[in-house]
């Protein structure tokens, strides 16, 4: 590639640079809002007043504007932004605030006003709007997500950092294609045209970024750590790129610590990045262990006939017990015996010195192992065997999220980082359950750990546990 240096034929293209598939989305998303809208307010007058009468005619009026006045209210909290849509929690919380938002008005609207609302209609009616929105807006994003899978609906993204850098990131963004973000250049600290890193081609150095964005109709720039790209380079490129309103988006040195731990606080006139200590106890994580030992008790009773018929089903399949016990490393390092079903042959543990296995790290996993049953093959596929687990759940030995729980001979290997693992209870799920399960490699595993005991937090708990069906539904990954 070559690139066109200012004073040569660069010409700005000044103006938005929104992709067409943006502007398509965004419409379906103000058409959703709307139909959601339409809906919570027809089954909350039809629920509340049961048909049409001279009294409730004001109400029907209200009914009608409702779908005007949310929309209007979740472009006011800025949920229609395209960075906001796709991908994340913050499209769903900014509607849910609309929501709020929206009964809190409505309620002092009407006392200041002095005006006779019908409580019933309200509390029905402002809830199902933002729930019928949730769900809209939760199908519009899996309709994006597939699309993303098969290659559409991207954002042009040019990599600015060293190479190593560059590298991690276009490995991250192929596997979660649902971030849509494909990397289509790089920009390397004394980078020269026609090198390549990995598969991305190098455009330029750093000073060439802007005019790379140009020539390549770029979406994105995405600044990686990078001591050359200090405060006063990345300022200037911040200026360069609002010309054409280019996102730019910037990865810290603390690439693993997210936003509820770090803070920016002004010291002196400078703006300073504070970063909090993970909290591993405390009253969070008294909730935690609650809430998890209750979920974990509901679904062991809820589950008892789909339990009870995997058992009879594993003895009856192949000889041995139902359960297979066997001993992992939990928290600060105290041993606890896991439960699962039984998917491997009598006798499978002596056998596994035997095999080749696609060893990596310290893991020892292997594809088609000869020592599963087909029940146990189907049962893994969608992590069936894993349930009973929920019993190590109420004990206290596991969590419903956390890391891998890990052997004992594994732990032995462990260096000093990956210890840190064992600082929280191993979870029934985790960030390495729905972001490859077994395909991932020993880095990546250990990466997604370490990320989920720095960052820990309720919230992310329910996002994972969200995130969980979907994997175990497609049964990747597992083996």
């Amino acid at each position: 590639m070559t690139v066109v240096r200012p004073g040569h034929a660069a010409s700005w293209r000044v103006g938005p640079r929104t992709p067409t598939w943006v502007r398509s989305y965004r419409l379906r998303a103000v058409l959703a809002d709307l139909c959601g809208a339409a809906a919570g307010a027809g089954i909350a007058f039809y629920g509340r007043f049961g048909g049409l009468t001279p009294y409730v005619l004001p109400y029907l009026l209200v009914s009608l504007a409702l779908p005007v006045a949310w929309a209007c209210a979740v472009a006011l909290n800025r949920a229609y932004e395209p960075r906001m849509l796709g991908v994340g929690s913050e499209e769903f919380r900014r509607v849910m605030q609309a929501g709020v938002a929206l009964t809190a008005g409505t309620a002092i609207g009407s006392y200041l006003t002095k005006t006779d609302v019908a409580r019933g209609y309200v509390v029905l009616a402002l809830p199902l709007v933002t729930l019928l929105t949730l769900i809209l807006r939760y199908a519009l994003r899996r309709a994006l997500h597939r699309r993303r899978a098969a290659g559409e609906c991207m954002r042009k993204v040019v990599a600015v950092g060293h190479a190593a850098s560059v590298e991690e990131l276009v490995r991250l963004f192929k596997r979660e294609r649902h971030h849509g973000m494909d990397v289509v250049a790089a920009c390397l600290p004394g980078g020269t045209p026609g090198d390549r890193v990995g598969e991305v081609p190098v455009a330029g150095d750093l000073s060439d970024v802007p005019i790379v964005v140009e020539q390549l109709a770029a979406d994105t720039v995405a600044v990686l750590a990078c001591p050359e790209m200090d405060g006063q380079a990345l300022r200037r490129l911040a200026w360069r790129l609002e010309r054409t309103h280019t996102e730019l988006v910037v990865a810290p040195a603390l690439m693993d610590v997210a936003g509820p731990r770090t803070t920016i606080r002004p010291v002196a006139g400078l703006p300073l990045l504070h970063v909090e200590h993970p909290e591993l106890a405390g009253a969070r994580q008294l909730v935690k262990n609650v809430f998890d030992r209750m979920v974990a008790a509901a679904l062991l009773v809820l589950l008892t006939p789909l339990l009870a018929g995997l058992a009879v089903a594993v003895r009856a399949t192949s000889p041995g017990p139902a359960l297979f016990r066997q001993t992992r490393v939990g928290r600060d390092g105290r041993l606890f015996t896991i439960l699962k079903f039984r998917t491997m042959r009598r006798g499978s543990e002596q056998q596994k010195i035997t095999l080749v296995s696609d060893r990596e790290g310290v893991l020892f996993k292997i594809r088609n192992d000869p020592r599963v049953t087909p029940l146990g093959a189907r049962m893994r596929r969608h992590s069936l065997d894993e349930l009973p687990q929920l019993i190590n759940v109420v004990l206290g030995h596991m969590s419903l999220v956390g890391p891998r729980p890990p052997l004992p001979d594994e732990v032995v290997r462990y260096g000093d980082d990956v210890r840190r693992r064992l600082l929280v209870r191993p979870g029934l799920t985790g960030l390495w359950q729905v972001s490859g399960r077994s395909d991932l490699s020993w880095e990546e595993s250990v990466r997604l750990d370490l990320r989920y005991v720095e960052n820990w937090s309720l919230t992310l708990d329910l996002q994972i546990l969200w995130k969980t069906w979907s994997a175990v539904a497609r049964g990747q990954g597992a083996y």
